[in-house]
């Protein structure tokens, strides 16, 4: 649920048009574990195993780590409250956030003169396809403001394949008025995209990739919705990275940047990074991104907690 959005929901809704449930299509994916199949693939390996396998020369840079403000909602709106988290993330060494969740009753330049204060930079923020063209100016001009390089549609959905359509379409359109204003203009996954089915197979995937413009819309790859889109779709249940990878490789638009989280192989939920399933090392050896964006929509442990594992996840991996 990236910045809010029930992706949760979508994905039932998907399966469930396609005579599937949630707990079905995990059977169907993992019920397999025991295969050679699986195993190689990490999905039955425990955590330790199955996610550091790196043992390249690489790491991801530390001025490419980012924090999705959505991990932090809880201390945002509640305690300690906006100024003290944010804090925390520079301490703990966030040197960029990904915009979302608002402006807490700042103006963008506010809040712009707070995140300089603290030095930390919100290069990326997500916000919606605008109503208007008023609104869309208004948008931009706040990037602007804030400072950020990437603006980032987080989530739509719909089982009407003329809705995509005509999303991708608006699409290029406020990409080519942002690229005008100096900006990146992405769209954000989630694994709905891979599991609904529009008519004759096609998927709203094949649809965006199809028509999104790559020289104006690039891809903000969550990579445990990619991940859970091809178990759950069947297309990559036996080989999730594997997926992942040919996804990226396979769709026209650039991929500038990745949300970050992992996932606990026993039910499918999301987890802290490094202590799930997912093999990053093999993922960013495939493709190296401009930004690495730690994100876990339902964190196992406190706030402080989870951006320290994902920050210090990111700074040790090998690949």
């Amino acid at each position: 649920m990236c910045y809010g959005f029930d992706g949760e929901s979508a994905v039932r809704r998907a399966l469930g048009e396609r005579g599937l449930s949630r707990r079905g299509a995990l059977r169907t994916a993992l019920g397999g574990a025991v295969g050679a199949g699986l195993l190689a693939a990490g999905v039955a390996a425990p955590a330790a195993q199955a996610t550091v396998k790196g043992t390249g020369r690489h790491r991801v840079p530390p001025g490419l780590i980012s924090m999705q403000l959505y991990t932090v909602r809880s201390a945002l709106q509640g305690e300690p409250g906006f100024d003290a988290t944010l804090r925390m993330l520079a301490d703990t060494g966030y040197p960029k956030v990904e915009q979302a969740l608002g402006y807490f009753g700042r103006t963008a330049r506010e809040l712009r003169a707070f995140y300089d204060s603290i030095g930390v930079s919100a290069t990326s923020g997500h916000d919606g396809i605008s109503d208007s063209e008023q609104a869309l100016h208004t948008k931009i001009d706040n990037a602007l403001t804030l400072g950020q390089s990437y603006m980032v549609v987080p989530y739509l959905n719909s089982s009407d394949k003329a809705d995509w359509q005509r999303w991708a379409e608006r699409m290029n359109h406020e990409a080519d008025v942002a690229r005008s204003a100096g900006l990146h203009y992405g769209y954000h996954n989630h694994a709905h995209e891979f599991t609904i089915d529009l008519g004759g197979g096609v998927t709203p995937w094949q649809v965006l990739t199809s028509e999104l413009d790559p020289k104006l819309v690039h891809l903000e790859i969550d990579i445990y919705w990619v991940v859970r889109g091809g178990i759950e779709s069947g297309d990559g249940a036996r080989d999730p990275e594997g997926f992942a990878i040919d996804t990226m490789r396979a769709a026209p638009q650039q991929v500038l940047q990745y949300h970050v989280k992992d996932r606990h192989a026993h039910d499918g939920d999301m987890a802290d990074l490094g202590t799930g399933h997912i093999d990053f090392a093999r993922i960013f050896r495939a493709h190296s991104v401009r930004e690495y964006i730690v994100e876990n929509d339902t964190p196992d442990v406190s706030v402080p907690r989870t951006s320290e594992v994902g920050y210090s996840y990111l700074r040790n991996l090998r690949f």
